[in-house]
């Protein structure tokens, strides 16, 4: 990593740990100071809490190859989404049972994960901990890491750590949820999440442009933006699909997902319009809106020829 042997890597780190005395790491701005283990509403302190990390044969297959995304999967968020369904690691689980990982522990996962073939490392849920992702992955180079950094994030970002990780991230991979900001003060419990969100994918896309992969059908480099299609809400996602083409193009890379179901705080009493699967007509739809529109770089799940043939399919 180039930022490593300018020595930027370590000094970024530093600068990043330091603003947490006053933490505005994400847009909530909740002004703690977690270098004294301190924290507000992401329950995180001065070390990140590493829910499990393994290598991961479901992401895209431009991501996880024959040997898997080595994903690191951080606990605690910064969304209350009522339909995550990662909700035992993002929001039940307890600070009073969390262990904190000092940066030396998730440097040895990196490496673990780099070790087991996987083709990359793959942060989930990173936005609250960018600081401690730069402290590890500073320790994690010096150790010998070399594989590519995949940010997998809810893209509620803050513009200061998008601005550390310019040159440190090689793979953006967003998540853009919902466009209207009733939507997302509703279901994320934050109102300014789709402006946000907008913001900070223009700029992760100004970073590492259109995604690109290697002859082996991996990706190395780029922008890959994830959409998952909520029951009864194919408005939002005709205007997250247009606002895709009409401001980054339609040779955008776009994962349209079908694999809602109901979880976190969703029942027949609470948010009961969630309170069911996705029908199979409106992911048809969704698809052919984002035909329509003229996105070209629909995550399809056709592997690469060359992928093909590892996976023997």
């Amino acid at each position: 990593m180039v930022l490593h042997r300018r020595g930027e890597l370590r000094a970024r780190a530093a600068r990043a740990l330091e603003a947490l005395r006053s933490c505005r790491v994400c847009p909530r701005n909740c002004d703690v100071d977690r270098l004294a283990d301190h924290y507000a509403f992401c329950k995180t302190g001065r070390y990140a809490v590493v829910g499990t990390h393994f290598p991961h044969f479901g992401e895209e297959d431009c991501l996880r190859g024959w040997n898997g995304s080595g994903t690191v999967f951080f606990s605690h968020c910064n969304l209350r989404c009522v339909f995550c369904q990662n909700f035992d690691i993002s929001q039940a689980a307890k600070v009073s049972e969390a262990r904190p990982t000092p940066p030396e522990g998730v440097a040895a996962m990196m490496l673990e994960l780099q070790e087991r073939g996987c083709h990359n490392i793959n942060f989930v849920t990173p936005e609250h901990v960018v600081p401690q992702v730069l402290e590890a992955l500073a320790t994690a180079v010096e150790g010998g890491l070399r594989l590519p950094i995949v940010y997998n994030t809810s893209s509620y970002d803050s513009v200061d750590s998008l601005a550390l990780l310019d040159g440190v991230v090689d793979i953006y991979m967003p998540d853009f949820k919902y466009w209207k900001p009733e939507s997302a003060a509703r279901y994320l419990k934050a109102e300014d999440y789709p402006e946000v969100a907008r913001a900070r994918i223009l700029e992760m896309h100004r970073q590492v442009g259109k995604l690109r992969v290697d002859a082996q059908g991996l990706a190395y480099r780029g922008l890959n933006i994830r959409h998952l299609v909520m029951p009864g809400a194919l408005d939002e996602t005709a205007a997250i699909l247009r606002w895709i083409r009409d401001t980054l193009g339609p040779a955008t890379y776009v994962n349209l997902m079908d694999q809602y179901y109901p979880a976190g705080r969703v029942n027949a009493e609470h948010y009961p319009e969630l309170n069911r699967r996705l029908h199979g007509v409106e992911f048809v739809e969704a698809r052919r809106l984002a035909r329509a529109l003229g996105l070209e770089r629909l995550d399809e799940r056709q592997p690469h020829p060359l992928l093909r043939r590892r996976f023997r399919v």
